[in-house]
């Protein structure tokens, strides 16, 4: 069951948002493996946002406050991630985090739902969409991938796996501060900022972003599978894609034409110049364009 607190922060070790910059409800969903927060503003169709590494429902403050007049915005933080708990036994592999995100799916019981993804909540978002397809009529992806790693994406995981970038991650927020920072076109005011540090302030609350990277090459056969599930379950389905050009994780060259296989409906609106927290910067663009492709039913 879901429930309503205000203040109850325990799992980000004290950190309370800003009302003015987060300016939402903050709501707990009790999974099968530990207790899972999320928002839930708005009304209409529902759509249901997910984040990559190492951000968390924060990132989707601007897409929600602009949507929420026309769509039931809930954007979840993955356990491990922003106020969610971080469970013991739990390993914080994709396939668990798509799992969990089943679980809000299917307790919230929400339908005709529209999945956005960014980073790993692509393949966490379409894994679970797959296994709920009969809920899923839209898809909205950014830069992701939902394939087996390429030779560069392989290397890249393993050496974010190393000892020594892994205790860079976890002792000094290096995912936070290095990448998340330094992806962003345009400035991050100071409170921003901290709202990215301030739910990850301790090495214990970091294993969750340092397990991500390892994840890339650990999760290949995982990534395998979903690529065929989501031709099989989703190809049909209406999507968007909103691409930021400059990323270089994911880039737009070799991930756009597999989007383009892979769906029947696919509409893509190209950021140039945007880079991976594309979020942060392009938010009106990409409201502008999830407004087009999904006010109108036609």
């Amino acid at each position: 069951m879901s429930d309503e607190k205000k203040g109850d922060q325990d799992a980000s070790a004290g950190f309370v948002p800003s009302p003015e910059l987060y300016p939402f409800t903050s709501r707990w969903l009790d999974t099968s493996h530990g207790r899972l927060h999320y928002v839930d503003e708005g009304a209409g169709q529902p759509l249901l946002l997910l984040h990559g590494n190492p951000t968390w429902s924060f990132l989707y403050r601007k897409l929600i406050l602009a949507l929420k007049d026309r769509f039931r915005c809930l954007a979840i933080d993955y356990l491990g991630f922003g106020l969610s708990e971080r469970p013991s036994g739990f390993a914080y592999t994709p396939a668990e985090h798509a799992a969990v995100v089943g679980e809000v799916i299917r307790q919230l019981d929400l339908r005709d739902l529209i999945v956005m993804g960014h980073d790993w909540g692509g393949p966490t978002g379409l894994s679970a969409a797959a296994d709920n397809a009969d809920r899923v009529s839209g898809l909205i992806l950014g830069n992701t991938a939902f394939w087996p790693p390429d030779r560069k994406a392989r290397l890249v995981g393993r050496v974010m796996s190393t000892g020594f970038l892994q205790r860079r991650i976890l002792q000094e927020n290096f995912f936070v501060e290095r990448f998340l920072f330094s992806n962003v076109v345009g400035t991050l005011h100071e409170a921003e900022k901290e709202h990215y540090r301030g739910v990850q302030a301790t090495t214990g609350l970091r294993v969750a972003v340092a397990q991500a990277p390892r994840q890339i090459v650990a999760a290949a056969p995982w990534l395998a599978e979903l690529e065929g599930r989501v031709q099989r379950s989703l190809a049909d389905r209406r999507v968007l894609v909103t691409y930021p050009m400059a990323d270089r994780a994911f880039p737009a060259k070799t991930t756009l034409p597999r989007f383009r296989a892979t769906f029947d409906d696919i509409q893509v609106v190209e950021l140039p110049g945007a880079k991976h927290f594309f979020l942060e910067g392009q938010s009106p663009r990409v409201v502008e364009a999830i407004r087009a492709r999904f006010t109108s039913r036609a």
